[in-house]
C-alpha cells in the first residue's frame, strides 16, 4: 500500500484509545483522525485548558466519536499513577495506547522525580504509564501499544547506563537521542514479553520531519537555520501523524514493526515499515534498560 492515508483507517467504533500529548501537534491530529472514525478518544494532557479546547475542536468535527480528558503530567510519577488509577476506574478495557507526548533538545533540567527531562518524559514516563495500564489492554484481543520514536534515535544515540541522568555531562542532542533510542528498545522488549499472551502487540512509529511545537527548544543558533530549512524537510502535523496512525490501526501491523515516512531519508511522505538502528535491536540493551526502568519508576509489569 504505497500511499496509506486516513481514508484507510478501519472503523474504530467501540474502541477506547488513550493518547498522551493529544492537545497539539501529532497527538491532536491522531486524536482527530481516530475520533473521526468513531473511536472513544481520551486526551491525556498536562494542560487541561488546552485539552478542553482541543476536545471541543475535535468534537465539533467528529460527531461519530467521543472525546474525554485525562490530566497527565509525564514529568511526575505521582501524576502518572493518579492518571492510571483514574483511567483504570473509568474504563474496564483499553484498546489502544499511543505514547505520543515528548520533548526535544531541552536545556539541562529534570523531571519532578529528578530524572533528566528528555529521558524522564519521553521514556520513563511512558514506561510507567504503559505498565500501570497494561491490565486493561491485555484482555482485549487486537489491543496495541504504539510508541513514537524519532529519526533522532540514530543521532549521537546510546543508552548511557553509567550516567543515564546526564549528571556528569550534558548534551541536549545526545540526550534526545538516548530518549528516542529508549523508546524503540522499550517497544521491542515489550513485544517480546507480550508475544506469549497473543492479545496485545507493541509497535513504534516516527513522524519524519514535522512542523510541531516539538522544535520550540531549538538552541538559539539553530532556530533561524531550521526556519529556512523547514519548508524543505518538514511536513505538516497531519501528515506527520500518519505513521503512528497506521501503526495503531492497520490490520496488517505486526508486533515489533516500526513505521515512518517513505520519502527521502524518511523525512516526509506516506507511512511504511522502516528499519531502526542496530543498537535498537540489541537484546542486552533492551533487557538492561527494562530492568533499570522498573527500578527507577517502581513499576513492575504484570507479564513475564
Amino acid at each position: 500500500m504505497a500511499k496509506w492515508t486516513t481514508a484507510n483507517i478501519p472503523d474504530q467504533t467501540g474502541r477506547v484509545t488513550v493518547i498522551t500529548g493529544a492537545n497539539t501537534g501529532l497527538g491532536y491530529e491522531t486524536a482527530l483522525a481516530l475520533a473521526g472514525h468513531g473511536a472513544h478518544v481520551v486526551l491525556a494532557v498536562r494542560n487541561l485548558d488546552k485539552g478542553k479546547d482541543a476536545a471541543a475542536r475535535i468534537a465539533a468535527t467528529s460527531p461519530k466519536g467521543e472525546v474525554t480528558l485525562q490530566e497527565l503530567d509525564l514529568t511526575s510519577l505521582e501524576s502518572i499513577r493518579a492518571a492510571a488509577d483514574q483511567l483504570r476506574s473509568g474504563y474496564d478495557r483499553i484498546d489502544l495506547l499511543i505514547n505520543n507526548a515528548g520533548v526535544m533538545w531541552t536545556s539541562k533540567s529534570t523531571t519532578k522525580d529528578g530524572f533528566e527531562l528528555q529521558f524522564g518524559t519521553n521514556h520513563l514516563g511512558h514506561f510507567a504509564l504503559t505498565g500501570l495500564l497494561l491490565d486493561r489492554l491485555l484482555p482485549v484481543a487486537g489491543s496495541r501499544v504504539v510508541t513514537v520514536s524519532s529519526i533522532g534515535h540514530r543521532i549521537r544515540a546510546d543508552i548511557h547506563f553509567d550516567d543515564l541522568q546526564w549528571e556528569r555531562r550534558y548534551n541536549r542532542v545526545a540526550a534526545y537521542g538516548q530518549a528516542k533510542l529508549a523508546n524503540l528498545l522499550f517497544t521491542y522488549e515489550l513485544q517480546r514479553r507480550l508475544a506469549p499472551h497473543g492479545t496485545t502487540i507493541a509497535a513504534a512509529a516516527h513522524p519524519g520531519g514535522s512542523s510541531t511545537e516539538l522544535t520550540r527548544h531549538l538552541p538559539g543558533l539553530l532556530a533561524p537555520v531550521y526556519g529556512l530549512l523547514e519548508p524543505l524537510i518538514a511536513q505538516d502535523a497531519a501528515t506527520g501523524a500518519l505513521p503512528q496512525l497506521r501503526a495503531a490501526t492497520d490490520p496488517g501491523v505486526l508486533g515489533g514493526q516500526y513505521y515512518g515516512p517513505n520519502g527521502f531519508a524518511e523525512t516526509r511522505g506516506h507511512p511504511k515499515v522502516v528499519t531502526s538502528s542496530a543498537k535498537s535491536h540489541d537484546v542486552d540493551r533492551q533487557r538492561r534498560l527494562w530492568a533499570v526502568s522498573e527500578e527507577l519508576t517502581g513499576v513492575v509489569y504484570p507479564i513475564d
